[in-house]
């Protein structure tokens, strides 16, 4: 028979007409008893036979069998001198089931019930598995669900649990919204939590399902970001979380403080350790007066101090910040303290909750091991950098006491959290046409804390797979190395008329060399092939595409530096970068690729930020022809107002000697060795528009040139060497000659930048006020937004 697990318990002892006077109870009788034997339930009485009669102990009795779980009811009653315990048992579960659930397999809920096949069944356990099956639910955004526990009588005593399950509407993030926050918009704090909102691709991962663990964090994040980027009495008042009316969908608004910008003030060291070297520590200072003040940068000085302090003798060295401030002038000046710590040793570092990833990659975000010194900062720092890597929920670390008084054991907690996943994204470019990207990534491959990574993209006009592994930690050191294989096929016939096809691999390699500066090593072998020239193409198309494919094998390097404070939507800081690639190591090309790059961010006000880029290249063969695939090709994506490789050298299809037009050519782009550019932007927010949408304007000037065709087309066209400078009403030898100039282009425009639901877009509305006659130019662009 099917019916309800009712929620009252119906729980009672009689005890007959003992008197209050002591009597002697010859006889303990046990009655309704199957499985339990009557032994068992003597044994948890609080009296036995030969004991005066006492009703306090009575009672203690019943609430011990009670207590046990084997019971559904228990009554104690006197007859004569004997003492009657009739009980009736719980009967046993034979099975459990689950109906109704769809989104969670049955496998999640049987490992999250307590009930199980041959346990005792009890009202009080099925009640509390009916919470757990709701808290499972809730971890899916299913806060609508409900359950019902039902049960099957069977012979024997034995029942069937099934759990009717109603899981109602997905109840994910509708909404993030900010209050207090005039620093930063809404739109730039949500880059910087974990939770997202919920969008059309949101069925690709997790992060917009409601869950207050990933609240609490995302409370810290914010935290944490505020005091990096100078707001040192920034405080996160709220985080709540509301469910709408239908229950289909939470709210979640963050309530902040942000209080006033400060900087660093005076910085200084006292010690009060004899014969510390203070002029060692000071190049571990990572704090520079004047500078915004950055939390991140105080803890870091710390732990460098913390670290010369050690070597130079003083195991226990301890360093804390003094800090000190002025609300007046907004400065926060610091000095670093050192001092003797207590003299505890590190017995042992014990690892929990990682089922999936190794104790060694938990154990290299530590600076200290078993045997060493123990230092709280330390320990916290490495807390924080296992939270930074992104493979767990949460991490925790506590002490235990060791097997002597200066002996400490670390217990990492840590609760892992899914790293892998799967995207894919569909969008629109003026210069492609409709572009689709899919990618599988896993961050813990293996629980080794790998990176990789298989992507497929395409457009109208490309078509590429790649595929990357990377080992952060190479060689058990601050390493990471990695490879990378692809293929990319990209048609260049609307600005060059050809085709290219490009497989290859990458070795890399890369590490810290500074504070936020790293460089980068690597090594790379490619097959490059031009093919399908159009019948009117370029004589310097033409000829290249005759040539059939190359071996390119090179070795480069890039040097980085950055401080930006958001790099998805960056309103302060600095990125600089030079990369050199040279092609000569085998293979049958030769040249040196130099490319500069800098960034600059600087917020004028609160909500509008000056944006300026210098960027250049040049490329030599070293004595040998630069083929075409290898040159610089620039337009619209660095001088806007310009099309696809709108400017730089291009194919006149002219007659040097009569001025007329070659019919058979077309006026390919042919691309060159030498190139610069630069842009200044103001990016403000829309007036009258809610800054939760993410909506933002710019204003911009571009300006750049690319220019010196390589000698090879300058040849393919029947110019003589040197002769690139050629424009109409020059004679240079028979044949079609090339457009060529190194004059400034020149642009401005307006931009309409949408951090959307899909993702980041933009839009540039641009003229080009100085240009080339034969350069090409569009008034409208509109794609993926432009990463300064």
């Amino acid at each position: 028979m099917l019916s309800s697990v009712p929620l009252s318990l119906g729980l009672s002892a009689s005890f007959g007409d003992f008197s209050a006077k002591a009597q002697t109870i010859q006889t303990i009788r046990v009655e309704g008893n199957r499985r339990v034997e009557p032994e068992t339930v003597r044994s948890y009485l609080s009296f036995s036979a030969g004991d005066p009669y006492d009703p306090a102990l009575l009672d203690e009795s019943l609430k011990t069998l009670f207590a046990t779980g084997l019971f559904q009811d228990v009554r104690i009653r006197r007859d004569g001198a004997i003492v009657v315990i009739s009980v009736v048992e719980n009967p046993i579960v034979n099975r459990v089931a689950f109906e109704g659930n769809r989104e969670v397999t049955d496998d999640t809920l049987k490992a999250e019930v307590q009930l199980k096949p041959r346990a005792v069944f009890t009202r009080a356990r099925v009640q509390a598995d009916v919470q757990r099956i709701l808290n499972v639910y809730r971890r899916q955004g299913l806060y609508a669900a409900q359950v019902e526990p039902k049960i099957i009588n069977l012979d024997s005593n034995r029942i069937d649990v099934v759990f009717e399950i109603n899981e109602g509407p997905s109840t994910k993030v509708r909404a993030i919204n900010f209050l207090g926050n005039d620093a930063f918009s809404d739109s730039q704090l949500r880059f910087v939590i974990s939770t997202t909102q919920t969008n059309l691709l949101s069925f690709l991962k997790s992060t917009n399902i409601y869950d207050p663990d990933r609240l609490n964090l995302d409370r810290e994040l914010l935290r944490q970001f505020y005091l990096k980027n100078g707001y040192a009495d920034a405080r996160i008042l709220s985080a709540t979380a509301d469910l709408d009316r239908d229950g289909r969908g939470f709210f979640i608004t963050f309530t902040i403080e942000e209080g006033e910008r400060y900087r660093f003030g005076a910085i200084d060291i006292e010690s009060s350790l004899p014969s510390l070297n203070i002029d060692d520590l000071r190049g571990a200072i990572m704090t520079r007066t004047g500078r915004v003040y950055n939390v991140e940068r105080v803890e870091k000085t710390v732990e460098a101090l913390t670290l010369r302090v050690s070597q130079q003798g003083y195991a226990f060295g301890q360093v804390r910040p003094r800090f000190e401030r002025d609300p007046v002038n907004h400065t926060m000046g610091i000095v670093y303290v050192i001092d003797e710590g207590p003299r505890i040793y590190i017995e042992r570092i014990n690892i929990v909750g990682n089922f999936r990833t190794r104790d060694d990659v938990i154990r290299r975000q530590f600076r200290l091991a078993e045997g060493d010194a123990f230092n709280r900062l330390l320990v916290e720092a490495a807390r924080k950098r296992l939270r930074a890597i992104g493979f767990f929920k949460s991490v925790e670390i506590e002490t235990e006491p060791g097997s002597a008084a200066d002996r400490v054991i670390l217990v990492v907690k840590v609760v892992e959290q899914p790293t892998g996943e799967l995207s894919f994204g569909v969008g629109y470019s003026t210069s492609e046409g409709v572009i689709g990207d899919i990618s599988v990534t896993e961050r813990n491959l293996m629980g080794k804390g790998q990176y990789v990574r298989l992507g497929f993209s395409g457009s109208m006009e490309r078509l590429q797979v790649d595929f990357s592994f990377t080992e952060p930690y190479f060689l058990d050191r601050n390493l990471a190395a990695g490879f990378d294989l692809f293929h990319k096929e990209v048609d260049f016939r609307d600005v060059a008329s050809f085709r290219q096809r490009t497989t290859g691999g990458n070795l890399r390699m890369g590490f810290p060399i500074a504070d936020n500066t790293q460089l980068g090593l690597r090594y790379r072998l490619e097959q490059e092939e031009i093919y399908d020239a159009t019948r009117n193409a370029s004589l310097a198309v033409k000829q290249a595409a005759d040539e059939g494919a190359v071996l390119v094998s090179s070795v480069g390097y890039t040097v980085a530096y950055d401080t930006r404070n958001l790099p998805q939507a960056p309103t302060s800081g600095v990125f600089a970068s030079f990369s050199q690639d040279f092609a000569g190591v085998g293979g049958d090309v030769t040249y040196l690729r130099s490319v500069a790059d800098a960034r600059g961010y600087y917020p004028i006000t609160n909500k509008i930020t000056l944006v300026g880029r210098v960027q250049g290249g040049v490329i030599d063969g070293l004595g040998e022809d630069i083929r075409m695939t290898d040159l610089f090709f620039k337009g619209g994506e660095t001088v806007r107002g310009f099309r696809r490789a709108g400017i730089g050298p291009r194919d006149a299809c002219e007659d040097p000697i009569t001025g007329d037009r070659i019919s058979d050519c077309r006026r390919d782009s042919l691309g060159g060795e030498m190139f610069w550019a630069t842009t200044a932007e103001i990016r403000f927010p829309f007036p009258l528009l809610p800054e939760n949408l993410g909506m933002q304007g710019a204003i911009f000037v571009d300006a750049g040139s690319l220019w010196q065709p390589s000698e090879l087309a300058q040849r393919a066209v029947g110019l003589p060497p040197g002769a690139s400078d050629c424009v109409i009403g020059k004679t240079c030898g028979e044949g079609s000659f090339i457009f060529d100039s190194s004059e400034v282009r020149l642009s401005t425009g307006f931009s309409i930048i949408w951090q959307s639901p899909l993702g980041p877009l933009r839009a540039d509305i641009a003229e080009a006020l100085l240009k080339a006659d034969f350069d090409k130019t569009e008034l409208f662009r509109f794609g993926a937004s432009t990463n300064f």
